[in-house]
């Protein structure tokens, strides 16, 4: 029994060595993004390319998820404001919530799970079927051409997507606050935009390119980085999700606590 923790320390001196060796090299990764983003050449064609990829490809499914989430959020919301009479406050509640969380957040977390998964994985195929090398062989460089551009897509596109999703989940909730109130869509959108002040705007422009930036940097780090054949690239995939959710959902939090901060909450 006295022997059982010595056992225990080459495994755990592993495993710190291993997490501390992956954060010097994701360190390094987000490094030479910025390196290599603001020298030529520029691939602006391929960012073109990536921005449709990423954003015109994205709408059906970002439309029918805000729009649900608008409808869905306001039937929730309406018993409970019902029972004190306020009702009438619902587009205010409705246009605070999307606009200052559930608009970024959701979609960031769909474009995680479609647009992250398929930067790890089509990164990662061209890892481990040596595209990736015979592109530096070319005298092509593979990072600015695959990394960079997607980053940078993904930093664009996500603050477009996240807007349009508001404005789709504002137009969910119009429609039910609609059917049982009778609001008119003028006096919606007046009571919205009465509700939402230049901070709510700011900080939700500000996490949508953070959430965007995150996306994209983990999908292609997790993909130049795989390995182990085929098996690698899905594991680079799911990685890639995981890792941008998690990611998602710590930035969520340390902006909400400067903005509060900011607000004097």
């Amino acid at each position: 029994m006295a022997e059982e923790p010595d056992d225990r320390k080459p495994l755990l001196s592993k495993k710190l060595d291993k997490f501390f060796v992956g954060l010097n090299d994701a360190w390094n990764f987000v490094r030479r993004f910025f390196q290599e983003v603001f020298l030529p050449p520029y691939e602006f064609k391929e960012v073109v390319h990536q921005c449709y990829r990423i954003g015109v490809e994205s709408l059906p499914l970002i439309s029918l998820t805000g729009f649900i989430v608008g409808i869905v959020f306001t039937n929730q919301s309406r018993p409970s404001l019902s029972e004190f009479g306020a009702a009438s406050w619902l587009p205010s509640l409705i246009s605070i919530a999307v606009v200052r969380a559930m608009g970024p957040l959701v979609t960031a977390l769909i474009a995680a799970g479609k647009v992250g998964s398929s930067i790890g994985a089509e990164i990662g195929s061209m890892k481990v079927t040596e595209q990736i090398d015979a592109m530096e062989v070319s005298a092509t460089n593979p990072f600015k051409f695959l990394v960079v551009t997607r980053v940078l897509a993904t930093t664009f596109m996500i603050p477009l997507l996240v807007m349009y999703t508001d404005f789709v989940a504002l137009m969910g909730s119009f429609l039910s606050v609609n059917k049982n109130e009778l609001v008119s869509l003028t006096t919606f959108f007046v009571q919205v935009f009465e509700s939402i002040t230049f901070l709510d705007v700011t900080s939700s422009i500000v996490k949508s390119i953070l959430f965007g930036f995150t996306i994209g940097i983990v999908g292609c780090y997790k993909g130049y980085n795989s390995s182990k054949g085929t098996e690698g690239v899905g594991l680079a995939a799911n990685a890639a999700v995981v890792m941008a959710m998690f990611l998602i959902f710590i930035e969520e939090l340390l902006v909400l606590q400067i903005v509060n901060a900011i607000r004097g909450v």
